[in-house]
């Protein structure tokens, strides 16, 4: 009796030990590794006084990024990005192009993905799909002497600007290649629709479309 029940035990130890090591139901999932931000700039027309056309370009780039998922399902999850502020400068564009950088600015996009998985808890490729909501937060944006110029401030009283924070919808795509029960590769690419204003401390607004593309690489670990 005493070596049935024990046998009773090493089995189900040895299920709970293969569901959590799977991407199954209860599964939790860390990751880190490389995020890359692309922003697809379609940038408006600053607001008068300004000359006719003057707009602006925003930079890409990467940071050390990752994530933390959830398996509700053996197929549904949740993922959480985090990623260390992204750096991103800006450049004249339009009537102003070729003037250099007039800006740089930090943002952190916070998201939440809510994924379906395809294939198999247990199966080594493992392709999903998302669709999630992200709060892109804008800060330490700092003007240069040329943006400066072009507006007319002075160095008693030189030209500022802030970029708006806005909640955005996003799409992704990505899949895991399983090494073994514990270790995975993840890669993704997001999509999301992200329209707001810059604001100068002369009064001038300028609209702008970032649509960013964001592409991760991360290694990861099932708990």
């Amino acid at each position: 009796m005493k070596k049935t029940f024990k046998l009773s035990l090493a089995a189900v130890a040895l299920v709970a030990g293969a569901a959590a090591h799977a991407q199954s139901a209860g599964t939790w999932m860390a990751r880190v590794g490389g995020i890359g931000l692309y922003p697809q700039v379609s940038s408006g027309n600053l607001s008068p006084p300004a000359w006719p056309n003057t707009q602006t370009d925003v930079s890409s780039d990467w940071t050390l990024g990752g994530g933390v998922t959830y398996m509700i399902t053996d197929n549904w999850s949740v993922d959480v990005p985090v990623a260390l502020p992204f750096t991103h400068t800006l450049t004249g564009a339009g009537a102003i192009a070729g003037v250099g950088t007039i800006g740089t600015t930090k943002a952190l996009p916070v998201t939440v993905w809510g994924q379906y998985r395809f294939g198999e808890p247990k199966s080594t490729f493992r392709p999903y799909l998302g669709a999630g909501l992200t709060y892109a937060y804008f800060f330490d944006e700092n003007a240069t002497n040329t943006l400066n110029a072009l507006s007319g401030g002075t160095p008693s009283n030189p030209t500022t600007f802030s970029i708006q924070s806005k909640w955005a919808v996003g799409v992704q795509a990505g899949a895991t290649y399983s090494f073994n029960e514990r270790w995975f590769l993840d890669g993704m690419v997001g999509y999301t629709w992200l329209k707001n204003t810059t604001t100068l401390s002369t009064g001038q607004t300028q609209p702008m479309t970032l649509n960013p593309v964001s592409v991760a690489i991360s290694v990861g670990y099932k708990f």
